[in-house]
């Protein structure tokens, strides 16, 4: 049940994890719009439940166990299946960069390209991989948000780095590691991949 000053009191907690959770939930998703609304219900959730969070200083954990939790409902509903077509990534307005707009493209291909290698990671290790390599989560605070064990975790990284290994070595293409560095493209990936 909602106390009247549950919503401040959720800013307040919210507000140092925020930006960090946010690109969180877009990594996990298929497209930030989708990413945008599984952090928006799951900042809906935490201010239905809030009266059960006993210590402030565990709220990020706790969230991120409410935005994982989500995120798992959403992938067996198969709602991760049904991918963007690039029609509508293009009609999203975004501007391409440089002259021609190839660092646009070449960085619009790499980011598809890693959903799509993360697309094929089972929910928890999918998770696990990309908040440790992507948003340089410890080991430790993922146990807590994912609400498991630390050899759980360890387990699922080193699963899902070995998946994805095996999807690129499929494409041909040199291994990746889902990193905020190489969440795009390099150049010279899109341009093997699609030879013109």
């Amino acid at each position: 049940m909602r106390q009247p000053d549950d919503r401040e009191r959720l800013r307040g907690l919210l507000e140092p994890v925020h930006d960090r959770a946010r690109l969180s939930a877009r990594r996990l998703c298929r497209s930030d719009a989708e990413g945008d609304d599984l952090f928006q219900d799951a900042a809906i959730r935490a201010l239905d439940h809030l009266s059960e969070l006993r210590d402030d200083s565990a709220f990020a954990a706790w969230f991120y166990r409410i935005l994982l939790s989500l995120h798992r409902t959403r992938t067996r509903r198969g709602g991760w299946r049904r991918w963007l077509s690039i029609d509508d990534i293009a009609e999203s307005g975004a501007e391409p960069v440089g002259d021609d707009g190839a660092r646009w493209e070449d960085e619009r291909f790499g980011a598809e390209r890693m959903r799509q290698a993360l697309a094929t990671l089972p929910a928890v290790q999918r998770e696990a991989v990309v908040l440790a390599d992507v948003d340089d989560y410890s080991l430790e605070e993922i146990a807590r948000m994912q609400g498991v064990s630390l050899s759980a975790v360890k387990s699922r990284v080193v699963r899902a780095r070995g998946r994805l290994e095996k999807h690129y070595r499929r494409l041909g293409a040199r291994s990746a590691r889902p990193t905020s560095e190489t969440w795009t493209a390099e150049p010279s990936m899109a341009r093997r991949s699609n030879p013109s």
